[in-house]
């Protein structure tokens, strides 16, 4: 009997040292390569932080029940940590409210709200129709080269009215790396099942091609998609395009500077380009900011550059095929050097220079903690589209990391990983900013 009691005041023990620690990095901003290691920790928190500080106060009973304080103490410092969290990502925000007015949820359908999330948390995700999902479509082939751009559609189901708005998406890259179809499974099936035709979009990366090129292919999307709006039961007025990370830079500067010239392909000179809004989860705005601020967390150092100026070889890569490459590399595929060295090109990416009144609806998701992409930058560009008097929503999530939606699906914890609130309160906002540009 007391060797079972050992065990289980062991158990006890362990269950609330991982709380404790887990509610320590929920709140500790990663800044430096040193501190690195604790994003992955800090997204786990985050991403289960209700089913944490459960457990943490059933341990602290246990605790006090067992007569082991030090270990009730440290799971309920744990739980109230993990509480503050949740309820500080999951508070109501008065974004929509100023954008579409007071009573901005009357405007949406009945019949869209059927299967929206009810609440901006919920324990479990509902169930909802199966999409039709065609995989691997070759929506595009580049003149001259022959190379052909897939795309994933994701179709409403036969039982569902399509709403006649078509959302293209843009996956996270870094403009390097990964590849469509990467922890948005979740997101794409809800917002099919309300309607909406989604295109996920696999664009070309670096070093294949660089900045102007990618971003043309985020413009043919949008001109097949004008193409097919018919066939596919979508309004071509009301095509809307988002996406994460680097998905979400290129999505707000597709949206924001269609006029320019310069990136158009040439197959596209003469083509309407234009959207009807546009979304982007921890998209860079600034890329001057970006460089500075991707620096100091993935290495900014001199010796860096001077490896890679001696470095001639021309660095290949799969999909999915995380190669080891410094920041100062990736800079110099994307835009062609670094900052001191093309200030010009780093400008003229960045969304913020285009943001004006004429600007598209914008819905902009950003974690207050992102180690990656500089927040304080994309606050700057929604204060700017604030004053030119374009609509937009900021949602700035607090004590939030980078990638916290595909934490939903990647980490693959089931109710766990389903229950993230960072994810949650995004898809929740996507939803209802879908529906209203539908209607």
């Amino acid at each position: 009997m007391s060797i079972l009691k050992s065990f289980v005041q062991n158990i006890l023990r362990l269950a609330s040292l991982l709380v404790f620690g887990l509610g320590l990095c929920v709140h500790y901003r990663v800044r430096s390569p040193k501190t690195g290691v604790l994003v992955l920790p800090k997204l786990i928190s985050g991403t289960a932080a209700p089913f944490l500080a459960l457990l943490g106060i059933l341990t602290a009973v246990c605790g006090i029940l067992g007569r082991q304080p030090a270990t009730a103490m440290l799971s309920a410092l744990g739980a109230l940590s993990l509480a503050n969290h949740f309820q500080a990502v999951v508070a109501t925000q008065p974004g929509f409210e100023r954008v579409f007015g007071k009573d901005w949820m009357k405007k949406i359908p009945a019949a869209r709200q059927r299967w929206m999330l009810k609440r901006r948390w919920n324990w479990h995700l509902p169930e909802v129709p199966t999409s039709r999902w065609e995989r691997d479509m070759v929506f595009w082939t580049i003149p001259g080269s022959g190379r052909r751009l897939l795309c994933d559609l994701w179709r409403p189901p036969e039982s569902v009215q399509p709403s006649g708005l078509a959302y293209l998406f843009f996956h996270g890259s870094g403009w390097h790396f990964l590849d469509k179809d990467f922890g948005t499974r979740t997101y794409f099936r809800h917002l099919a099942a309300q309607g909406h035709v989604v295109m996920d979009v696999a664009y070309r990366l670096c070093p294949e091609v660089s900045f102007p090129e990618i971003l043309g292919d985020v413009y043919r999307s949008i001109a097949w998609m004008k193409d097919n709006a018919r066939r596919l039961g979508v309004n071509p007025e009301r095509i809307v395009i988002g996406g994460a990370s680097a998905g979400g830079h290129l999505a707000l500067l597709a949206a924001y500077a269609s006029q320019q010239d310069e990136w158009i392909p040439a197959e596209l000179k003469s083509r309407n380009l234009s959207v009807r809004g546009v979304t982007s989860l921890y998209g860079p705005t600034d890329m001057a900011a970006y460089y500075d601020h991707a620096g100091k967390f993935l290495g900014h150092k001199e010796k860096d550059f001077a490896q890679e100026k001696s470095n001639k070889k021309n660095l290949t890569q799969t999909r999915l095929n995380i190669y080891p490459i410094t920041h100062h590399q990736m800079m110099r595929n994307l835009l062609g050097g670094l900052l001191d060295e093309r200030p010009e090109a780093y400008r003229s990416a960045s969304p913020v220079v285009y943001a004006a009144q004429d600007c598209p609806p914008t819905l902009l998701h950003y974690g207050a903690h992102d180690s990656t992409v500089p927040t304080a930058a994309a606050r700057e560009m929604y204060q700017q589209l604030q004053m030119a008097g374009a609509p937009v929503v900021f949602v700035e999530l607090p004590q939030t990391e980078h990638a916290f939606d595909v934490a939903m699906e990647i980490f693959r914890l089931g109710y766990l990983s389903q229950g993230s609130p960072a994810g949650q309160v995004a898809l929740y906002d996507l939803e209802r900013f879908l529906a209203l540009l539908a209607t």
